[in-house]
């Protein structure tokens, strides 16, 4: 046998049957089935593995911050420094286990393609139906289908009876699929092959049979799930940006300690003092609290997200998607409801526009003003020539449950919105012969007995429902139904369906005469409905919102053009002069992508009949260019390009399990309003990581500077390599944290994305950083020197003043951190609880070293006069009055200016 089959669906059925050596009556037998399962294995696939627990742990560690911790804990080691090791190392270790315990909570435990595998499926064999394990399934199966059906494998149908098939998770396609038998073009792509069938999406209405031509990874689910698989998880903007940090940190550390160095063996100095300052040096430019503030910053990012109905899966994505730059969406369900709805009704004499308000359909009071028999007769064909099946009917309630197409869905919720009695026309009108739908006749009819006689309802395409027609139904009036007439009923049908919509033709005939065997001929034409997937209620405002942000939205659908068009036109995203969209159809494979295409691409708004591994493509090229993507969508064919952007936002409700497994944010609540709020939020965080990042390394530069000059100046003042460890780790980590807790900008949205390429601090925040660094270390100097030639005091006092000053001038300096034009006492530092809080602790452990007696001991401190205390605090105040007083000058001259 031949397998796999290239293009099964451009091949007729019995060639179809030869080539894969198939019964499309009896099945294979058992004996074959055995012999194809070990030929080509099991129909089931890789799923995407989740990282093990201890790969989640060790992943933690992946960081030069903690790469240079662990070497300075190993040179403590050498010198056998325990205390000093054991410190290092416990920073390490609880930076880890935040890490570790966030995303071990967030971890999905979905597994969406396991679950499709295990599923039973019914297969004839030997010509008797049974069910088995999907998995077991090979090739050139018979595989019965029923309404409700999970397709189990990729088959091509051998025989259909109205067979419809929901294909929006795979194509993105709101509209069922309607199934035929026929042979196709070479070139139609997956959402216009109509005689296949796709394991993943499910029967929705009537029966057929398929022969199995994929399992595994020769199905569409297959393919998109190694593309999945492909796709490699890029290292995010935040954790480039603090590694580009940190090597910076590293530079500046080696350069001036070889200053330090050099200057040491020239002055005569010990060897062993020389290595000890070293070790200071290389303590005090690591900012071992880096790290953890920015875990726990993005961890309560992570939690106040989830409240605002998105699930953060990853820590990481909270400040990436603050960034984002462009959002590629889905429509389907995304934009739109995912749900069917009478949108247009068009009569010979007047057309009207159905609204539709929370969900429910309206028709504004005198809405139809001509054409009122027309739409009586439109609503009660459209209840009659229906199967969609009424679970519960209510008028006024959003809970009404129906089952069945979607269109003839819509058509029972237009009649009850209304005001018919959808259930009491059933019984009134009993139908006694169906002639369903099918491709030949692109058309469905019923026959009912009344009272009154017999009454025909007709539905189908236009140009095939007016080939039955002889007649047209004008108001009160029946008139024949002429050329010209069948011209302009055309003309508005295609207008109708360049506008996005789908279009069925409605016609009737009842009274003497009418042939109950061939009741679908001579009718009276009534008019036409069109249907659309509108677009959600809350979307316009979103994409305004992200609009004003700088924020480029693309919808990349695997729908019809012009449908993608309409409804971008009506939520904002394109204008309404603008019809540019490009198809899957148009667009070059990507290593034939010109610059001409790819600037084509950037420029366009809204791609329609895109395949998964093209949605890849395009989210690369956004890439390539630059941009910071989220990637937006619900449906299996969303999974590769979800995984390849830098954010993947899946939607919770209507989300597959793949969706939502390869996503690393889950909306809740599916509503693209959620996302603009997310994006501010992000952008809040970085806010929040940007100041704390500009305190924690002013703080970090200081200590270099000052260990460097004391070194040279007065040796045996300069801070000891714990007490600066214990300076980062509480002093300095707590006050940055509160930082990171803080309240962002409220107007974050409106203003462009950050360049993807911009460093955490630019070059202004460096400027401002080395000021602050020279004002801090200045103060200690100065307080030093005052201590060493003023006070005469020993080098054990002076290295205690040193240690209190800087404390309390770190402590201080997180009050510089308002941002430009804030006021000295009312800005967004002064009502950050946290940092009210963390001053507190910081203040309370730092009496509480000098108090404890052991702690004393290994800290290197001793008990000092009142003096002493006023003077260190004192002097503490310099850099923050200075820098207050320089925004003060500052703002008056803006104010002047």
């Amino acid at each position: 046998m031949k397998y796999p089959l290239d293009h099964p669906f451009s091949l007729p059925v019995e060639e179809v049957i030869t080539l894969i050596q198939a019964n499309n009556v009896e099945g294979i037998t058992h004996h074959e089935a055995e012999k194809r399962g070990r030929a080509y294995g099991p129909n089931s696939y890789k799923t995407q593995k989740q990282k093990g627990l201890w790969l989640i742990l060790l992943l933690q560690f992946k960081s030069p911050i903690v790469y240079l911790l662990i070497v300075g804990a190993a040179v403590s080691l050498y010198f056998k420094d325990i205390l000093e090791t054991i410190a290092i190392l416990a920073v390490i270790l609880i930076n880890a286990l935040i890490g570790f315990f966030m995303e071990f909570q967030a971890r999905s435990s979905m597994n969406a393609l396991k679950k499709m595998d295990i599923m039973l499926a019914r297969v004839i064999r030997g010509g008797k139906s049974r069910s088995i394990p999907s998995e077991q399934l090979v090739p050139g199966d018979l595989i019965p289908l029923e309404a409700g059906d999970i397709i189990p494998a990729d088959g091509r149908l051998v025989a259909v009876n109205r067979l419809q098939c929901d294909e929006s998770s795979l194509t993105g396609e709101s509209l069922p699929s309607d199934k035929t038998i026929e042979a196709l073009k070479e070139d139609t792509i997956v959402g216009d092959q109509h005689n296949m069938v796709f394991k993943g999406t499910s029967v929705i209405n009537g029966n057929g049979k398929m022969v199995i031509t994929g399992i595994a990874a020769n199905t569409q689910l297959g393919t998109i799930t190694s593309l999945v698989e492909s796709s490699v998880d890029t290292v995010t903007p935040l954790d480039k940006k603090l590694n580009k940090l940190t090597r910076k940190l590293i530079f500046v550390t080696l350069v001036m300690t070889a200053i330090f160095a050099v200057t040491g063996f020239i002055q005569g100095k010990a060897t062993l003092t020389i290595i000890e300052t070293s070790i200071a040096l290389a303590v005090a430019a690591i900012p071992e609290g880096l790290p953890i503030v920015a875990t726990i910053a993005l961890s309560y990012g992570m939690l106040l997200m989830a409240r605002r109905n998105a699930v953060v899966k990853k820590l990481s994505a909270v400040e990436t998607l603050g960034s984002t730059g462009v959002i590629l969406t889905d429509k389907t369900g995304t934009l739109t409801e995912n749900k069917i709805y009478a949108d247009t009704l068009t009569f010979p004499d007047e057309t009207i526009k159905v609204q539709v308000e929370k969900n429910l359909l309206k028709f504004p009071e005198g809405a139809v003003k001509i054409s009122a028999e027309n739409f009586d007769k439109l609503l009660l064909t459209g209840v009659l020539c229906n199967n969609a099946i009424i679970e519960t009917e209510d008028k006024n309630a959003e809970s009404a449950q129906f089952s069945g197409d979607p269109v003839e869905v819509a058509l029972i919720q237009m009649a009850i919105a209304a005001g018919l009695d959808t259930r009491g026309l059933m019984k009134q009108y009993v139908r006694i012969a169906e002639v369903p739908f099918n491709s030949e006749i692109m058309m469905m009819g019923t026959l009912h007995q009344t009272p009154s006689g017999y009454f025909a309802a007709a539905k189908g395409a236009v140009e095939h429902l007016l080939e039955k027609c002889s007649q047209v139904q004008s108001g009160a009036l029946i008139k024949i139904l002429d050329s010209e007439s069948r011209t302009t009923i055309l003309l508005k049908s295609e207008k109708m369906a360049a506008s996005g919509l789908r279009v069925l033709a409605f016609a009737y005939r009842s009274g003497e005469g009418l042939d109950t065997h061939n009741y679908l001929n001579e009718l009276v034409y009534i008019g036409m409905a069109g249907f659309l997937d509108p677009p959600r209620m809350d979307i316009k405002g979103a994409i305004l919102s992200c609009r004003k942000a700088g924020i480029k939205v693309v919808m990349i659908t695997g729908d019809h053009p012009q449908t993608a068009l309409n409804i971008a036109r009506k939520i904002g995203l394109i204008d309404e002069d603008n019809k540019e969209v490009i198809t899957g159809k148009e667009l070059p494979q990507a290593e034939l992508l010109t610059k001409v295409w790819r600037q084509r691409i950037l420029a366009t708004a809204v791609f329609a009949r895109a395949s998964p591994k093209q949605k890849l493509e395009i989210a690369d090229i956004f890439q390539q260019a630059g941009s910071i993507v989220a990637m937006t969508g619900d449906g299996v064919n969303d999974a590769p390009a979800l995984k390849k952007a830098d954010v993947g936002i899946a939607m919770g409700i209507r989300g597959t399990q793949v969706a939502k497994e390869t996503a690393s944010i889950v909306l809740k609540d599916d509503s693209f309003t959620s996302i603009a709020q997310a994006v501010a939020h992000g952008r809040e965080i970085f806010q929040n990581i940007q100041k704390f990042v500009v305190y924690l390394v002013s703080c970090n530069l200081s200590e270099i500077f000052m260990v460097t000059i004391l070194g040279v100046v007065i040796p045996g003042a300069t801070l000891l390599p714990l007490q600066i460890l214990f300076l980062n780790m509480v002093t300095d980590i707590f006050p940055a944290l509160a930082l990171g807790l803080g309240t962002g900008d409220k107007t974050v949205m409106s203003r462009p994305p950050r360049a993807p390429e911009k460093n955490i601090i630019t070059n202004k925040k460096w400027l401002a950083i080395a000021l602050y660094s020279a004002a801090i270390t200045s103060a200690v100097i100065i307080v030093v020197i005052y201590c060493k030639e003023v006070l005469h005091s020993d080098d054990r006092t002076c290295n205690n003043v040193a240690f209190i000053t800087l404390t309390f001038a770190q402590l201080f300096h997180v009050f510089n951190m308002s941002s430009d034009g804030a006021g000295l006492l009312n800005n967004e530092i002064t009502r950050n609880k946290w940092v009210w809080i963390a001053i507190l602790i910081c203040n309370g452990l730092t009496l509480m070293v000098f108090a404890v007696p052991g702690l004393r001991l290994v800290l290197g401190l001793s008990v000092l006069s009142f003096k002493l205390w006023v003077a260190a605090i004192t002097v503490s105040l310099l850099p923050l009055v200075v820098f207050q007083a320089f925004k003060a000058v500052q703002k008056i001259n803006n104010r002047k200016g």
